[in-house]
């Protein structure tokens, strides 16, 4: 139902508009999306929450989420969930997602049979209602939906992209981000999420969507356009994720945790049918909860070492040996053991490069007699450089000169040829093995680290006795990353500020080491001391990567592509040949990564 301007006394909310913009109370972009909010007939439902938010004078409110055009980030298009805004999400940004992506996917259509989508969601609020809106998008497009219907993993939807040959994929979940937020990932037929150049082109086509047609969700199931599919699609999805499986020990307690998201029904079905008995799911997480009630902060990511705290507790109780967590849409995982074979003993988590690197090794020695310098590993530059090192150990190729998402995982598989990808991950707990999906997998990482866990434990190791092995044999790596908040139109600015001094005017050195030169990816450049900056070879982004005097420490420097937060992601290293004490060591480099953390700090404190 439209307004007319009486019924919004409209005159009266611009005339407060432009005052408060006038008085600096909003900035000029926040205004003009204001102002078409108020005026074009394409928002006139949303018009009265917009005049009701100027009459209460919420400025900052408004200047939030009106500033921009809420993006295409690293993983699709995020933010905080409000009911009217641009810059959040809303029924009508992500109407306007799913109409823009329909248009472009009908534009590129070669052929004449029936397009489809593929749809799935996980248990953030108002997931469901997202999820059936951008089926009903679809299926007035004319699209066959292929629709999740229940709580499901981001990674079985690539699976289900790829498996029912969709043109287009659609995961509503915002990960491991807050209850607040929600967000949409959308897939390309080839079941990773979209890349140059279909990613600008859906943005684009975005930008143009006046009208959202959309045939309601129970007259699109009428139609026959919405396959409720979840049944065949998890078995089919189970059966190739245990296509990873190895033969050995299973003889390992485990208890699991999906951290209030999707987990437990992509996690417990592989465990289970890979031969581990002895799994509890942690009562206190098992359920599905889009407030994530019972983790720090509610915020379920497994990349916290403080999520792990409570289970730690149970584990000790109960005599289990692993623990195993997944973010609500089931794509990252996180993992935390005894530090020897005692399990009564301590307890560590372990980052999300530690678990590559056991991940790495464990996947390319059960392979290795068939292995070549064709087969290859995938990681991004961000990424700790052991990857490269255990592969070259193994002689496979490693591509690590990567931007940050795992899309560009994906495509590089399908560039190298998928048939020799053995293992891709990222820093952010995201790991994938096989030719299944093109999007990291939880489930596959669960299903393996569980097969290494219950293989060290017969050998009567621990995993992170294990991990010592691999330092002792490949040089000690530690990593750790530095988040700066930077909120708003303001933090915008700041991040941009901030970005654009390392580049011209980077700190001489960091935790006492000297920056050695200035490796610049947005603008293909790389500066040596005071000499002149020569020719980068690499992928073109918004980063910066600082090279320190000794080899392998070194500083990355980019804003999240889905957050507003710039990160900083710090990385040393001492050769195995200069090992003698791996505690020192161990207690050196740690001490390093906090100077150099102080030093960011204040870097970014002085922008």
């Amino acid at each position: 139902m439209s307004h007319t301007s009486t019924d919004l006394n409209t005159e009266a909310a611009l005339d407060s508009l432009e005052k408060a913009g006038r008085e600096e109370k909003i900035t000029a972009a926040a205004a003009a999306n204001v102002k078409i909010w108020l005026t074009e007939p394409r928002y006139a439902e949303y018009a009265r929450q917009v005049a009701q938010l100027i009459a209460d004078e919420q400025w900052q409110q408004l200047d939030d989420i009106f500033w921009t055009i809420i993006p295409f980030g690293t993983g699709g298009r995020r933010g905080r969930m409000f009911p009217v805004g641009t810059n959040a999400i809303n029924t009508r940004t992500i109407g306007e997602s799913a109409q823009g992506l329909a248009d472009y996917v009908k534009s590129q259509a070669a052929g004449e049979g029936q397009l489809s989508c593929a749809i799935a969601y996980d248990t953030r609020h108002k997931s469901r209602e997202f999820a059936e809106l951008c089926a009903g998008v679809m299926a007035a497009a004319g699209m066959k939906v292929y629709f999740l219907d229940g709580y499901r993993s981001t990674p079985e939807l690539s699976f289900l992209v790829r498996y029912k040959k969709c043109d287009c994929g659609v995961m509503v979940t915002a990960s491991h981000n807050p209850p607040s937020y929600n967000a949409v990932k959308v897939y390309w037929s080839d079941g990773a999420q979209v890349t140059p150049p279909h990613d600008k082109a859906v943005i684009e086509q975005v930008g143009r969507v006046e009208d959202i047609t959309c045939m309601p969700f129970a007259e699109a199931i009428e139609k026959g356009l919405v396959d409720f599919c979840q049944e065949e699609v998890d078995a089919a999805f189970t059966t190739a994720v245990l296509s990873q499986a190895t033969p050995g020990p299973r003889e390992v307690k485990i208890i699991y945790s999906p951290l209030h998201g999707v987990g437990e029904s992509a996690v417990c079905p592989v465990l289970a049918a890979d031969g581990f008995e002895d799994v509890e799911v942690f009562g206190p997480h098992a359920e599905p909860n889009g407030d994530f009630p019972n983790v720090p902060n509610h915020v379920s990511n497994p990349e916290n070492p403080a999520v792990f705290d409570a289970i730690i507790s149970r584990a000790r109780e109960t005599g289990a040996e692993l623990i195993l967590a997944t973010d609500p849409d089931c794509d990252r995982l996180g993992c935390a053991a005894p530090l020897t074979a005692n399990a009564g003993g301590a307890w560590r988590a372990f980052t999300g490069n530690q678990i590559a690197v056991l991940l790495a090794d464990y996947v390319l020695e059960q392979r290795r007699g068939s292995l070549s310098r064709e087969h290859y590993l995938v990681t991004t530059l961000v990424s700790t450089g052991m990857l490269r090192r255990i592969g070259d150990s193994y002689g496979v190729t490693t591509y690590d000169d990567l931007l940050v998402g795992f899309k560009w995982i994906a495509k590089k598989m399908d560039e190298a040829g998928p048939g020799k990808f053995v293992f891709g991950a990222e820093e952010s707990h995201g790991y994938l093995v096989g030719q299944y999906a093109r999007d990291k997998d939880a489930a596959v990482a669960c299903m393996l680290m569980a097969e290494l866990a219950a293989g060290v434990k017969s050998a009567g190791q621990s995993l992170h006795e294990k991990l010592d092995s691999l330092y002792w044999q490949h040089g000690y790596h530690a990593e750790r990353l530095l988040n700066q908040q930077m909120e708003g139109s303001e933090g915008m600015q700041k991040m941009q500020t901030l970005m654009s001094r390392f580049r011209s005017q980077p700190p001489e050195s960091l935790g006492g080491l000297k920056v050695a030169a200035v490796r610049d990816y947005q603008n293909s450049q790389i500066t040596r001391g005071g000499a002149a900056p020569e020719p980068l070879v690499g992928p073109v982004n918004d980063l910066v990567i600082l090279d320190l005097a000794e080899a392998g420490n070194y500083v990355a420097v980019r804003p999240s592509g889905t957050e507003p937060k710039v990160k900083f992601y710090m990385f040393t290293y001492t050769p195995a040949e200069m090992l003698a004490d791996l505690d020192q060591t161990r207690e050196a480099m740690d001490a390093r990564l906090t100077a150099f953390e102080q030093d960011l700090k204040q870097v970014a404190a002085s922008t």
